[in-house]
């Protein structure tokens, strides 16, 4: 069935402080546009601090109001952060949060920020776009097939050494650039994930599920106050290398793990209730409802795999997991420490 979040009064985490303190706090009595309405107020305040600077007389009230309202958000998250403080949250990150630098920058601030208050992120990621453009510089064509990547033996070369050598040490950088502390593995790393061909290995190649997860790499690293980043390359019994899709990857790990929460960063705002619709986004739904609309066919395509790597990681003890929009700023802190959050929650 669906279910109804309860709403805050006014906007938790501001992506800045309004630029008028006199103006009253929006009101979220739109669930199911939250995202868009957010951004609306984005661009408001942005056209605000264009107005002509206050008088000099009112610049410390302004000031003074500022300063409260960035007191008031922090007020507002202890609940949130003491609900969460040493429970550890799996964020599957890649599309288009990591495309963009303004989007990556607001990801590695956020997952540090988390860190420092408390909770144990864990960052499991993707890098198609960058394993594209390598393989274009090497001139392969990228092919997909269903949805995944077509992966011979040179493809498989170049994603590894993408993925692992390049997305995943970059990561790690900007993290302890941004006052973090992490370390980044691949699913090889200490038999973390041991990877199975895909049943449709003929066509797809060296594309891989899941077979089992080892996190006794992760335990001390996560009890250490560390974040682990990991790519998602594992090897088969014999040592031959994998693709893993990277949200499959991710459910595996939250569950292995024990994870408070599983987050998938895409490129969608969530399950909508009409898929013609962007409006209607359901923010939170049991399993047995997100069943039903995969079986009316209102979920479908690529949300599919998403919504079955959710639904199997709370089956595996993960209390909630969520699929929100990467593309809307620091949607990773609305979706943990509102009630409203940013995109849909799935429960057992």
């Amino acid at each position: 069935m669906l279910l109804t979040k309860p709403h805050l009064s006014k906007p938790l985490l501001p992506s800045a402080p309004p630029s008028n303190p006199a103006a009253p706090s929006s009101s979220h009595a739109k669930p199911l546009a939250a995202p868009t309405a957010r951004r609306g107020r984005l661009r408001i305040s942005a056209t605000s601090a264009a107005a002509p600077a206050p008088s000099a007389a009112a610049a410390p009230a302004a000031t003074a109001a500022a300063a409260l309202s960035r007191v008031d958000v922090l007020s507002e998250a202890l609940p949130f952060i003491q609900r969460f403080k040493g429970k550890t949250v799996v964020v599957k990150y890649g599309g288009a949060a990591m495309k963009s630098p303004e989007l990556q920058a607001s990801v590695i601030r956020d997952l540090v920020l988390l860190s420092c208050v408390g909770l144990r992120p864990v960052l499991v990621h993707g890098g198609g776009p960058e394993i594209n453009s390598w393989l274009l510089r090497v001139g392969v064509e990228p092919q997909f097939r269903d949805g995944l990547r077509v992966t011979d033996a040179l493809t498989m070369e170049v994603v590894e050494m993408v993925l692992v050598g390049k997305v995943n040490k970059n990561l790690v950088s900007l993290i302890n650039l941004a006052g973090g502390t992490a370390v980044g593995l691949c699913g090889k790393d200490a038999r973390l994930i041991t990877a199975r061909p895909s049943p449709n290995a003929a066509a797809l190649g060296f594309v891989g599920e899941v077979s089992r997860v080892d996190a006794t790499v992760l335990h001390p690293i996560i009890a250490s106050g560390h974040i682990p980043v990991i790519a998602t390359v594992a090897a088969d019994e014999t040592g031959q290398a994998y693709n893993i899709n990277a949200d499959t990857a991710a459910g595996e790990i939250a569950a292995a793990v024990g994870a408070e929460k599983l987050l998938l960063l895409t490129d969608v705002s969530g399950i909508l209730a009409d898929r013609n619709d962007p409006g209607s986004l359901v923010k939170e739904i049991d399993i047995a409802g997100v069943r039903k609309m995969v079986a009316d066919g209102k979920v479908a395509g690529g949300m599919i795999p998403k919504v079955k790597c959710c639904v199997r990681a709370l089956a595996q003890g993960v209390h909630t997991a969520s699929i929100i929009d990467g593309r809307v700023p620091h949607s990773l802190l609305l979706e943990i420490l509102t009630d409203e959050g940013t995109g849909t929650m799935i429960t057992g």
